[in-house]
């Protein structure tokens, strides 16, 4: 199993706060590290303010080597999907090949009024991230030197260059997530290389989910074991029930519901629970992004279970 970092910087954090955090998930030896993407802190007053996703992984991209980048997720209403390949295309780039999209629907009404964004009915948020998968993976594939239209009830474009290619070839994997029981696993099995259920949903609800996107491969008529299957995790992790409680501390409501929570063995015995239901990939979304020691930590006594079994 790959085991990421996943942090959440719109609750407060700086660029040199997530430049520590992915400095230090890949010394700890994380394969991924990635964010959310969200202009709105939750439950919190989020200063000194929130950080575009892309702009912040352009710069990580540049100051970090090995590790992978990527949100969990972009939200489909935030940008068009023709810059949007543009710009994760560019990322891509400029990390040497070291980059993952992770798109979803939206969700937060309060953070689209917040910042003037249009928040529309959900399915027209499903049907505006059905034409971006389409349209951000067709400009990716179009041949250099051919072009690419599209012509859908939201975007329409016309004899597009399909330029700049990202440096992964046919393009950077994609990532649908979400808990949605229908659109969300069809999105997944049409678009996708890898579907990601968000935290909270225990070993229960993953299962269900997990056979869901299954089974809408195989209505498409593609192999289900084509697709990876991930899960997001909320962790708190400590040496020893003290250290535990220290850290759930940071967000009492979050601690109580949190996925994975104890010493180092019970997070694996946690994370044996995903890996035996099908999960090749699980990103542990820490809650305190600045807890260096809890990366570390992670790094030192659980990333290395899992490194024989990927």
């Amino acid at each position: 199993m790959r085991v990421g970092l996943m942090v959440t910087p719109q609750q407060g954090a700086s660029y040199d706060d997530q430049l520590q955090a992915a400095r230090a998930a890949e010394r700890a030896g994380f394969n991924d590290f990635v964010r959310s993407d969200h202009y709105l802190a939750f439950g919190t007053t989020g200063l000194p303010g929130p950080t575009d996703s892309w702009i912040t992984l352009a710069g990580l991209a540049r100051e970090t080597s090995r590790i992978r980048l990527g949100t969990m997720v972009s939200a489909a209403t935030f940008r068009l999907p023709g810059p949007m390949a543009i710009a994760v295309a560019q990322v891509d780039a400029m990390s040497g090949g070291r980059i993952t999209l992770a798109l979803g629907a939206g969700w937060s009404g309060e953070e689209h009024r917040a910042y003037g964004i249009p928040f529309p009915s959900p399915k027209e948020r499903f049907d505006r991230l059905d034409e971006q998968l389409a349209i951000i993976t067709g400009i990716w594939n179009t041949p250099i030197g051919s072009t690419f239209s599209f012509h859908g009830e939201h975007y329409k474009l016309a004899d597009c260059p399909g330029l700049p290619k990202p440096v992964q070839l046919p393009h950077p994997p994609v990532i649908v997530g979400g808990t949605g029981p229908k659109r969300t696993p069809a999105l997944a099995a049409r678009y996708a290389n890898e579907f990601n259920l968000p935290p909270f949903q225990g070993p229960d609800l993953t299962r269900d989910a997990f056979d869901r996107v299954r089974r809408a491969c195989e209505t498409v008529g593609g192999d289900p074991a084509s697709l990876d299957l991930s899960v997001t995790l909320t962790t708190v992790c400590g040496a020893d029930g003290r250290d535990v409680q220290r850290r759930g501390a940071v967000s009492p409501q979050q601690f109580e519901a949190a996925d994975l929570a104890g010493t180092p063995d019970q997070i694996c015995e946690g994370l044996r629970t995903y890996l035996e239901l099908g999960a090749a990939r699980a990103y542990l979304r820490v809650l305190d992004l600045r807890d260096v020691d809890q990366v570390e930590l992670l790094g030192a006594t659980v990333l290395p279970v899992f490194a024989e079994s990927s």
